[in-house]
């Protein structure tokens, strides 16, 4: 590829730095939406140009993200314990492996998903070659999301490079030493008439949609998710929303609570509970709450030890304003364990709570930190209408050993994804989708279903003039007899559960 090494244009709030090794440098950030529609217009061009569409492009880009990952993987490590006090353990298993999955996942599966479906055809369209031929749908925004910020920018952006796309980049600026990385490294293995990164604060994106997408991709809260939506319907343009929400945890009597209470200590408290896929709160019977409560406690012990400000393995805030938000959730209900806080450093200590109300701020808003309400129902009816009663979540956890009560909770509810008997482990299966329904997302993603949201599915019937014969009675003048000719032809046959379609 030629200009895989080009230099990109010298936009003022895009800067390359071509280094063996990133260092830190000073950040420019685009102020209007004049200058987003300067670079668009030169992806846009690189679009046209069919570029992007070829196979052997698609799996050259999508192997560049891979060495880039690779290379650089210490670089990443560094970037977010700078940013988040991030342990090397939890970026390398939910980042850096995650990725890499990804983007290996679409390299192996990648000339599969291009290939064109054949469709069932009907006795009129028997000579014609009829198929669903997948096209990338053209230029794509991405709003990247601050919490695991390398792979909600990464992974939705392996899916559109996989499909065809040109794309726009927004990383989040709450981690800002993992953007200026981002900034930095992509251009040094990417093509850069293709790929752009864009910096500004996440409200920023609206003023960037004044411009015409083909699509956008935005991960973040739901205010300005909503926002997003208004301002794209306004060009007709496709949105996919990961918004998250509040993922209810039941946990019922007959379990493993010691196990179960240690899964559950780990996704909430895991990157300092800044996660949308975490247990937003607990539901248990009453008589269990004090023995949950104590398992919890001791397995923060043994995670962090008696004072998780001092290990090396227990992170902080990502930022002043997301501390802030955090902290003032501690006035809610009552500290079982935890609730210290140290401005400076950004720090809260794992927390959980009790005797929180269902009106209380905590309960409304995705929480975003360590702290985890606990919430008592009498029976699984109750905790079933508890959850149905609120907005649907991005996920919702049972534990127990009676596959019943997890069937019960299952099938009776509704949330993006569904997990028994452990937490987020549905996140590091690439063949799952992952996204959120109702008011936790619109749209799914992570392998081939990213492939799916970033490709247009064209209907394709490719036919010969040699069936004149059987095609010219679809012409006036009309008759009954040829009436009756094209409903036998056309109708559904439903003894053979047949898909003859007219193709008149």
């Amino acid at each position: 590829m030629d200009n895989l090494n080009s230099s990109p244009s010298p936009v003022r709030w895009f800067m390359v730095l071509r280094r063996s090794k990133p260092v830190e440098s000073p950040v420019r950030k685009f102020s209007t939406s004049s200058l987003c529609e300067e670079v668009l217009t030169k992806v846009r061009d690189a679009f046209s140009s069919g570029k992007t569409k070829p196979y052997s492009f698609r799996l050259l880009q999508l192997n560049a993200i891979l060495q880039m990952l690779e290379e650089h993987e210490a670089d990443f490590i560094e970037a977010l314990n700078k940013d988040m006090h991030r342990p090397r353990f939890e970026t390398v298993l939910s980042e850096m492996i995650t990725v890499k999955n990804e983007a290996m996942y679409a390299i192996n599966n990648l000339q599969k998903w291009m290939k064109p479906k054949t469709v069932q055809k009907s006795m009129i369209s028997l000579l014609d070659n009829c198929f669903v031929q997948k096209e990338p749908v053209g230029v794509v925004l991405i709003v990247g999301g601050w919490t695991f910020p390398i792979e909600q920018s990464l992974i939705p952006m392996i899916g559109a490079v996989a499909a065809g796309n040109c794309v726009i980049l927004k990383p989040s600026e709450n981690s800002s030493q993992a953007a200026n990385l981002l900034q930095i490294l992509l251009p040094q293995y990417m093509d850069t008439s293709c790929y752009h990164i864009i910096r500004g604060e996440h409200r920023d994106v609206l003023t960037v949609l004044e411009n015409k997408f083909d699509h956008v991709f935005y991960t973040g809260d739901r205010t300005i998710g909503k926002q997003v939506l208004q301002v794209a319907a306004k060009k007709l343009t496709p949105v996919s929303l990961v918004l998250g929400g509040k993922n209810p945890c039941y946990v019922d009597k007959l379990c493993d609570l010691r196990v179960a209470a240690r899964r559950i200590a780990w996704a909430r408290f895991i990157n300092a509970g800044q996660n949308t896929l975490a247990p937003e709160y607990v539901l248990c019977h009453p008589d269990l709450k004090e023995r949950l409560i104590h398992e919890l406690r001791n397995c923060v012990r043994e995670f962090y030890g008696h004072n998780p400000r001092e290990s090396p393995d227990y992170g902080r805030m990502a930022c002043t304003e997301q501390y802030q938000r955090v902290k003032d959730l501690l006035s809610t209900g009552q500290v079982a364990f935890g609730g210290e806080t140290d401005d400076g450093d950004l720090y809260i200590a794992p927390t959980v709570l009790t005797d929180v109300q269902e009106p209380d701020a905590i309960m409304e808003h995705e929480i975003l930190g360590p702290i985890l309400p606990i919430l008592t129902t009498q029976t699984l009816d109750e905790a079933i209408d508890f959850i149905n009663k609120r907005d649907r979540p991005m996920t919702i956890y049972v534990y127990s050993g009676n596959q019943e009560v997890i069937s019960q909770i299952m099938h009776r509810t509704s949330s993006g994804s569904f997990c028994s008997n452990d937490s987020m482990i549905q996140n590091l299966n690439t063949s799952l989708p992952c996204g959120g329904i109702g008011n936790s997302g619109i749209g799914i993603y992570r392998g081939k279903y990213s492939f799916n949201t970033f490709s247009h599915r064209r209907a394709c019937v490719l036919r010969t003039t040699t069936a004149e014969c059987v095609t010219h009675l679809r012409y006036p003048p009309y008759t009954e007899k040829t009436l009756q000719l094209i409903k036998w032809a056309c109708t559904l046959s439903k003894k053979e559960n047949s898909s003859w379609c007219c193709i008149l």
